[in-house]
């Protein structure tokens, strides 16, 4: 799969209206998805036990969309082939009173993966650039010093997370962005099923019927976060997400690839440490 369609190039200015969430690429079913999805869940599984035992880099993937998008499912799905002791989930909802004491990055920073695991933030340090830029009546909550006059405090949040990132990056964390581009349309009827079947009514809230009133007001915030930070050290992908099944498809492959590039190897052992196995080989097989 060529995953150039979902790239977010840098300093290209971003249109969502170039990128078609009922997008599907060659594959015209779920089962044909789902044969090649278990493919790269089984490679992601194989990669990230290399990624543990070598203990060099860890990776970051940052999960960012609409409500009703598919995070927790394509989270679910992609990641279940993974060993749950290489891989953490943290989910980013509205800052407590404490969070609200530090800087909008110190509860992320907090969460980062340590060497060799995957750290997936279901939402992330963007809330601060995207539902804060939509309710700027927020910002009166951060109790900061000073907040610069109209767009400008944006422009600088962009410029502090870009730094944050390249940070990170240089110090050994590889960072992946997936923006689930989901179409109002698509929104409204997954919101219905939650309404519908009982089993989905914990998941719903009024709350994200109102923030559709809102939605263009979304999109601009995330064609400017888009424009503006994705960067070669940290690129963004906008996945198509109205075809779930394509949604996860999409993720895994560009997760996979990205571990790849790496030239993960199992750590190679002393000649001394060799001797040591051959003798405990020795003691083991005499019992």
């Amino acid at each position: 799969m060529d995953d150039s369609p979902f790239l977010v190039r840098p300093g290209v200015k971003v249109s969502l209206k170039d990128f078609n969430p009922r997008y599907t690429g060659d594959f015209h079913d779920k089962a044909e998805a789902h044969n090649k999805l278990q493919i790269g869940v089984q490679k992601l599984g194989e990669y990230q036990d290399v990624l543990y035992a070598q203990n060099t880099y860890a990776l970051l993937i940052i999960f960012q969309a609409m409500d009703a998008a598919g995070k927790d499912s394509t989270i679910k799905h992609v990641m279940s082939g993974v060993n749950p002791q290489g891989c953490q989930v943290f989910s980013f909802k509205a800052p407590s009173v404490e969070e609200l004491d530090h800087d909008y990055l110190w509860r992320n920073m907090k969460a980062l993966p340590e060497r060799g695991r995957i750290g997936i933030f279901n939402r992330s340090y963007y809330e601060e650039v995207l539902v804060v830029r939509v309710h700027p009546e927020i910002l009166a909550r951060q109790q900061l010093p000073k907040i610069p006059k109209g767009d400008r405090i944006w422009q600088q949040r962009f410029e502090e997370i870009n730094n944050f990132e390249k940070y990170l990056v240089n110090n050994g964390i590889v960072i992946l962005k997936f923006f689930l581009n989901v179409s109002k349309e698509e929104q409204k009827k997954r919101f219905l099923e939650r309404i519908d079947r009982p089993e989905k009514n914990w998941k719903f809230e009024l709350g994200d019927v109102r923030e559709r009133r809102h939605w263009d007001n979304y999109m601009h915030a995330y064609e400017e976060t888009l424009t503006h930070t994705s960067t070669p050290w940290a690129p963004w992908y906008v996945i198509p997400a109205d075809r779930k099944w394509f949604t996860r498809l999409a993720v895994a492959h560009i997760i996979c690839d990205r571990l790849k590039a790496l030239n993960l190897r199992y750590p190679t052992v002393s000649a001394a440490h060799k001797q040591e196995l051959l003798k405990a080989r020795d003691l083991l097989e005499n019992e």
